[in-house]
């Protein structure tokens, strides 16, 4: 999993941001509650392997669209 070289706080930020969307829209679109995605941004819940999966495969579709560019570490 590429993501774990990135701060999973900072990331979500960063991509949600990025793609201009909130976060009751991030949620729905990696198929999670808002409060999860807010506890994330907060830093008081880590993501699940599942979770973690589901970002990454989420940011994977949108960075092969164009939409999403990441530094190398964030």
């Amino acid at each position: 999993m590429w993501i774990k070289q990135y701060d999973f706080v900072v990331l979500i930020k960063r991509v949600r941001v990025q793609l201009d969307l909130s976060q009751e829209d991030l949620a729905r679109e990696i198929g999670v509650s808002y409060a999860t995605v807010n506890r994330w941004e907060n830093g008081r819940f880590l993501p699940s392997r599942m979770a973690v999966r589901q970002v990454e495969a989420y940011c994977d579709r949108m960075i092969e669209l164009g939409r999403l560019l990441l530094p190398d570490r964030i």
